[in-house]
């Protein structure tokens, strides 16, 4: 008989699994509620596999650990949470400023400052949009169960290996300490993506953008590969040198930009219920879009138009695919989320006045429940 492939996983157990199936191999970080259990998990599963475990003295270190290791040629992610997120926040940006591709999970706590730290909270949006200075792109994905924590996470090293790029795993306490039936691909069924390498013996430039679609991604050698380059979190040029030409800098700072924006619908991933006739819409994301669609289901049950887009990539930010259900007539737009309205406020500018956007907001760390959504919606009705 074949192996049963399905497993009862704990949402932070299968963002590890799901990072060694895309080829992590090293990790590096700090244990902090409520993500600890990823890094708890990953020193016993990585020499398990050939990799390597580091707790780190702290959150900036770890990071930094996580570019050296990418650096030198391997898969590379940290886990963290709120006040280890924003110690993160110079290396991250470093890792965008040098095209370093690595994965950070977030798994989000009540703030700010050590808030609650058991408590779930989904007040992280815009810090992982612009916590970082300066004018950077940055892809964000956001699981709302645990299946999607697996198959998310193996994405996330897979856009990271293709653009070159940090790319962030936002999940917050409940989807990461939720218990949930994982069924794992067949061997030889998974996508796995690698970085381009530079072709051996041939002139190295770390930077410099090349011919054809994915031109504007250079390739990148590992330290010990043979090739000899320098990397900088200063503004470069293609040779990876310092620079205080603004007609040097300047395209590079628009490349590392553009290399995300311009896949802007690629990248972008939502999941739509009953959004074709829809006279409201709620849209959500993370924990807090399960009681959404628990919600939705329940109006629809009884009449009331009313769909759900559910937003699994949150930066770059979908605003095509809400503009489009938009194009129809929406009375208005209800946006449950925990936090005081960071959502909210990307999907009013979206809008642009086109229909009233009405936050559900809880900050206390507490889940919100069906029965809030259903209450904003019904008051709109």
């Amino acid at each position: 008989m074949e192996e049963s492939r399905s497993r009862l996983y704990q949402g932070n157990e299968a963002c590890v699994e799901g990072a060694i199936a895309a080829g992590m191999r090293f990790f590096a970080g700090y244990p902090i509620t409520p993500s600890t259990e990823i890094a708890e998990l990953c020193s016993v599963r990585l020499p398990q596999v050939g990799g390597t475990f580091i707790q780190m003295e702290d959150e900036i270190a770890s990071m930094a650990a996580v570019c050296g290791a990418s650096l030198a040629g391997l898969k590379a992610m940290t886990a963290t949470s709120g006040p280890g997120f924003s110690l993160k926040q110079e290396n991250i940006g470093f890792a965008a400023e040098a095209e370093i591709p690595c994965v950070i999970v977030n798994v989000q706590r009540v703030g700010p400052s050590t808030g609650m730290p058991t408590s779930p909270a989904q007040g992280d949006l815009m810090q992982a949009r612009w916590g970082r200075h300066g004018d950077q792109e940055i892809v964000v994905l956001s699981p709302a169960y645990v299946d999607e924590v697996y198959s998310l996470t193996i994405e996330a090293f897979n856009i990271a290996e293709e653009l070159r790029t940090p790319v962030i795993l936002l999940m917050d306490e409940v989807v990461g300490h939720l218990r949930e039936k994982v069924t794992l691909p067949k061997p030889g069924d998974l996508v796995i993506k690698d970085r381009k390498k530079p072709v051996p013996g041939s002139r190295y430039l770390p930077y410099a953008p090349g011919e054809g679609e994915d031109g504007d991604v250079p390739p990148l050698a590992a330290f010990g590969d043979g090739f000899r380059f320098h990397v900088t979190g200063l503004t470069h040029g293609p040779d990876g040198f310092p620079t205080n030409s603004p007609s040097v800098g300047e395209p590079q700072i628009k490349r590392i930009n553009s290399k995300i924006s311009s896949r802007r619908e690629k990248l972008c991933k939502a999941e739509e219920l009953f959004t074709e006739d829809a006279d409201i819409l709620v849209v959500s994301f993370g924990s807090s879009a399960r009681s959404a669609k628990k919600a939705v289901k329940d109006l629809r049950a009884v009449g009331v138009k009313v769909g759900l887009l559910r937003l699994i990539t949150l930066w770059p930010f979908p605003e095509h695919v809400i503009q489009r259900i938009a194009a129809g007539k929406l009375k208005a737009v209800i946006v449950p989320e925990m936090n005081l309205g960071q959502l909210a406020r990307e999907v009013r500018r979206c809008l642009d006045g086109r229909a009233p956007v009405i936050g559900v907001n809880r900050v206390a760390g507490k889940l919100i429940e069906p029965a809030d959504v259903i209450r904003a919606v019904q008051e709109v009705k």
